[in-house]
């Protein structure tokens, strides 16, 4: 029998934040070491965090990265560690984790598959490593192995897959299987996405099992450089069971999973497998390293406890937990003395409120009031704070800006809800401004402005005039001002730019309206587990969405201006994220929304395709927003667009022949 205490942490890292970074490693090291565990794996890219993004090229960080590595060998000794860094070699730099082992740098082994999708642009930085090629790197007087590498650790075998490596179809892990590898190390920086964690755990389970193996993944944890979220979550697979299984969007910055593996059990399965066909002449890929493996005794089986990750809520609880984990690391490491919410008293900006009192709750809950404080020592108002309730309105500010325009339902919307979360309120009237700013350009141009005919300018006026009030209370507490848009605002441009678009941050700019209502009733009636409700919600939830800047006698609806929320999703799936025509895109629609006259849904198709092209240049200014899922339209971060095109004329023009052609529905 084979045993050896092996352990995944996930780290709350920060791009080339050197103190931060080396005492996360250091405190995983020593819980490591605490729990008996000889081999650890750590997440690609720890020493650096992996959002450097172009200061990788920096030869500087090159060398400071190496540096850390260094400093941290004295404290293996005794254990097998993985370790994350970029790493230049013949002009090409490359994403290596290096093995070290009892005090010592074993070698490098190189990522094969680089993440470039979208959010992640690793081509641009990293060199993918060839299948098969091995060399040497020096540094300094030593040399040590780099490339497609085993290590042999006194008679034990790992190897690595390094995160994308294991997502695709010729991972990596069937060859290192050939050569009898017995654990496989999945350092990652894997990003949060809505069901995405069930993937994860498919591929690392289905990985032991295929390769008879144990299988160790590590991951990143929090908010580590603005957009994006990781949620942590270590696992850990042998055999084909998943054996520990660590917790996702924890609020400390390190998180540690343990397991024992059995390597002699694992190595029988192979043998009883006709599938398996080791390669014979595969020493010539292997490290051997001399290493005394502590003797262990078997231990009983761990159980894999349930949580709410296996409820009938996963995606309500992982966005709610995902944005106040994004939420609590983007204040804590931008040293901002909390949040500022213009609240309307519609779902947006509650949602946002909500959110942030969310995020304190969490962290109390976890790190306790003191441990929040020490966090966030940079903001002394917090000292005489004795509750969450107390820390939440010294860390939330809300503020309900009225016009002439404005009603009574969203002002007591705004005002129970800012209540319920403990938020600091204030009820300000700017309807002297926007008059003051309407009678000047009046006076300039010589004639009144007046609805219909001056509907969109009036209506931006007045989403104007809210923005230097709410900036300037963020000024005043050094606090961030959240932006309240949505993706489905932003898919069509709904939103005034320097109005309710101001603000550093979208927490919500990734989701869609019709989720983020559901949401927000399961928030009214539910909550996350292990926290409450909010019934006050209830003010929101009995509305109909809208901007409320027409006179009330119109009765103005976000869905009267645009088209049914539902539908609106439907065709930006389509049109964006499934790249169809706007032709393809109305037949999409047509049997799912018979409901519906062809005419309608054809002129609904229209204007989003028009709306969508006329708006690029705002998606382009809008506030940095967390990526949940492959939706996101942050130009930024995931789907670009041309900000001047030929706004697809042909192409509307040739749906339009279909519907007038009389074409029946399918």
């Amino acid at each position: 029998m084979k045993l050896i205490k092996v352990a995944a942490a996930c780290l709350n890292q920060t791009p080339f934040d050197w103190e931060r970074n080396l005492g996360n490693i250091r405190e995983a090291i020593r819980r490591a070491r605490a729990e008996d565990v000889t081999v650890l794996c750590l997440p690609e890219l720890c020493l650096t965090g992996y959002g450097c993004e172009d200061a990788f090229f920096s030869p500087g960080l090159q060398e400071e990265a190496f540096a850390a590595l260094e400093a941290l060998l004295p404290e293996t000794r005794g254990m097998v560690v993985s370790f994350g860094l970029p790493l230049y070699y013949e002009k090409a730099l490359y994403n290596a984790a290096a093995l070290v082992v009892d005090g010592a740098i074993a070698g490098f082994v190189a990522k094969r598959f680089l993440a470039g999708d979208g959010i992640h642009y690793e081509p641009r930085w990293f060199k993918e490593w060839p299948m098969g090629e091995r060399e040497e790197v020096e540094r300094g007087d030593a040399r040590f192995p780099l490339g497609d590498w085993l290590f042999d650790v006194d008679n034990v075998r790992i190897g690595f897959e390094i995160c994308e490596d294991a997502w695709v179809a010729n991972r990596p892990g069937a060859d290192l299987a050939l050569r009898g590898v017995d654990l496989i190390l999945n350092p990652s920086a894997s990003h949060f996405g809505f069901g995405k964690f069930a993937v994860r755990q498919r591929f690392v389970v289905e990985g032991s099992r295929a390769f008879g193996v144990g299988y160790l993944y590590a991951n990143l944890l929090g908010n580590e450089a603005g957009r994006v979220i990781y949620d942590g979550g270590a696992i850990i697979a042998s055999g084909g069971e998943l054996v520990a299984r660590g917790r996702r969007f924890g609020f400390a910055d390190v998180e540690l999973a343990t397991a024992v593996i059995d390597v002699e059990s694992n190595r029988r399965e192979q043998a009883r497998r006709g599938s398996h066909r080791p390669r014979h002449d595969a020493d010539g890929g292997v490290v051997e390293v001399k290493f005394a493996w502590p003797a262990r005794r078997p231990a009983a089986p761990t159980t894999i406890a349930r949580t709410w990750e296996d409820g009938d809520h996963v995606k309500d609880e992982e966005f709610a937990r995902a944005v106040s984990l994004g939420l609590w690391d983007y204040m804590r490491k931008s040293r901002s003395h909390g949040y500022v919410v213009s609240i309307s008293g519609g779902a947006d900006s509650a949602a946002c409120a909500v959110l942030v009192a969310t995020a304190l709750e969490l962290a109390v809950a976890e790190l306790g009031l003191d441990g929040v404080k020490a966090r966030l020592a940079y903001a002394p108002q917090l000292g005489v704070a004795q509750n969450v309730a107390e820390l939440t309105q010294r860390l939330l500010l809300t503020a309900y800006q009225a016009t002439e325009n404005s009603g009574d339902i969203t002002r007591t919307a705004a005002r129970e809800v800012s209540k319920a979360v403990n938020a600091e309120f204030h009820l300000l009237d700017v309807d002297p401004l926007f008059k003051g700013y309407v009678g000047a350009i009046e006076q300039a141009i010589g004639r009144q402005l007046a609805w219909p005919g001056d509907d969109v300018a009036l209506q931006n006026i007045q989403a104007r005039v809210r923005s230097p009030s709410i900036w300037l209370f963020a000024n005043l507490r050094n606090a961030l001002l959240l932006t309240t848009s949505n993706r489905s605002e932003a898919a069509v441009g709904y939103a005034t730019m320097d109005g309710d678009t101001s603000g550093g941050l979208a927490p919500i700019g990734g989701i869609d309206k019709t989720y983020l209502r559901a949401w927000l009733r399961w928030m009214e009636s539910t909550g996350p587990d292990g926290l409450h409700a909010v019934p006050a919600l209830s003010y929101i939830n009995r509305q109909q969405p809208t901007a409320e800047l027409r006179p009330p006698g119109e009765g103005q609806t976000d869905e009267t201006d645009l088209m049914p929320y539902d539908v609106l999703e439907a065709v930006e799936d389509a049109a964006i994220r499934d790249k169809r025509l706007p032709l393809e895109v109305l037949q999409e629609l047509e049997p799912r929304y018979p409901q519906y006259p062809q005419a309608t849904l054809a002129a609904w198709v229209e204007r989003f395709f028009k709306l969508w092209c006329r708006n690029q240049w705002k998606r382009e200014r809008l506030a940095p927003s967390f990526h949940l899922d492959d939706k996101n339209l942050d130009p930024r971060s995931w789907c670009r667009f041309p900000i001047l095109s030929g706004g697809y004329e042909r192409e509307l023009a040739d749906m339009r022949a279909y519907v007038a052609s009389g074409a029946e529905r399918s």
